[in-house]
């Protein structure tokens, strides 16, 4: 079963705050996307490291390699409400966007 959004004390829904914080997250109804630029060998490293992540929080993430960008969609297309696990996989992945550009 999947957590629903909650809303805080004060009635602001608590996954927009938190999304704010994300830059460069774009959300589409009940789907988070995100496009990388990234070349092939950064796209396999960030890939693994995102199925890892993803593997642990039960979430299926579509990852897709479109004109040398990762694009990344996060959420169910089934209408199903984004949950705090959503948006913790896309914190975890700008630090292994990061973590991946950095590589020498």
């Amino acid at each position: 079963m999947r957590a629903r959004k909650r809303r805080g004390n004060n009635g602001t829904d608590y996954l927009s705050d938190a999304l704010a914080l994300l830059g460069g997250w774009t959300r589409d109804g009940v789907q988070l996307r995100r496009d990388l630029a990234c070349d092939d060998s950064q796209h396999a490293a960030l890939t693994e490291r995102i199925q890892v992540a993803a593997d642990t929080l039960s979430i299926r993430p579509s990852i897709r390699r479109i004109e040398g960008h990762t694009q990344i969609c996060l959420g169910d297309r089934d209408g199903a409400a984004l949950t705090d696990r959503d948006v913790t996989l896309a914190a975890r992945i700008e630090d292994f966007y990061r973590t991946v550009l950095e590589r020498p």
